[in-house]
């Protein structure tokens, strides 16, 4: 299933579809246990199917639209400068939460030599 065949339904079909494409995927696990079949493909196929449907529901809720590349190359340049001011500030506060569980071990152990 392409994504822009997706794009082109409506929401209430759409979680008809994820409903329909749930069954599908718990019918052939349930084969898959049971011995009855080997069809890893189509388990994997149905998994992204089912992972396409819920991403597009997802945009619309938030109000995403994608119309093409051109929205997207737009788009691209202007996020581009935050994501490492994200990473640094994320870096920074994993570097001081390790520090701090450092001295906590430091003490603890300090203490129970004391003892």
């Amino acid at each position: 299933m392409e994504a822009e065949k997706i794009r082109n339904t409506t929401d209430v079909e759409l979680k008809h579809q994820e409903r329909e494409l749930n069954e599908q995927l718990f019918k052939l696990k349930f084969q898959m246990n049971m011995g009855q079949t080997e069809s890893l493909k189509k388990i994997r196929g149905l998994r992204k199917d089912i992972a396409r449907v819920k991403t597009i529901l997802r945009e619309r809720e938030l109000g995403i639209v994608r119309n093409g590349a051109a929205q997207q190359k737009a788009a691209a340049p202007a996020e581009a400068p935050a994501a490492p001011v994200a990473k640094k500030a994320a870096g920074k506060a994993a570097k001081a939460k390790g520090t701090a569980g450092k001295s906590r071990a430091a003490a603890s152990k300090s203490r129970s030599e004391a003892t």
